[in-house]
């Protein structure tokens, strides 16, 4: 599966300049590549970004997530979320998951890993507790 290269270029856009608050990622299997769907501005929330996710198909997603740490500091974490519902295809699900290693590979910074095949598993209690 290749990736296309506007998927690197947003990405290193949120990771250096805050550009995004998320991506949306998805596979086109047309063009047999990951591209991206959808842009999340920087004043989003985790509810548009939950939102944005489709409830019967499966994406990849990176959020970028804001926290104040125990000793009360302002930290961001950057998530890669493989978003498989259970409701989707079975095709689609191992499409996404035997292209996830690779696709996770191109985009560099990443740093914590959620899967979830519903919005319980990546609620913002998930987040904040993988963040710490």
């Amino acid at each position: 599966m290749a990736v296309n290269d506007d998927c690197k270029l947003k990405f290193l856009e949120l990771k250096a300049k805050r550009t995004y608050r998320f991506i949306i990622f998805k596979i086109d299997e047309t063009q047999k590549q990951v591209v991206v769907e959808k842009l999340g501005e920087p004043s989003s929330s985790y509810d548009d970004f939950a939102a944005s996710l489709p409830t019967g198909e499966s994406r990849y997603a990176i959020y970028d997530f804001d926290f104040v740490t125990v000793e009360n500091c302002q930290k961001s974490k950057i998530f890669f979320i493989a978003w498989s519902p259970d409701s989707s295809r079975v095709r689609s699900k191992m499409l996404y998951a035997s292209s996830k290693d690779r696709f996770k590979r191109e985009l560099d910074g990443i740093q914590v890993e959620l899967q979830a095949t519903d919005p319980t598993e990546m609620d913002l209690d998930v987040f904040r507790n993988r963040a710490n």
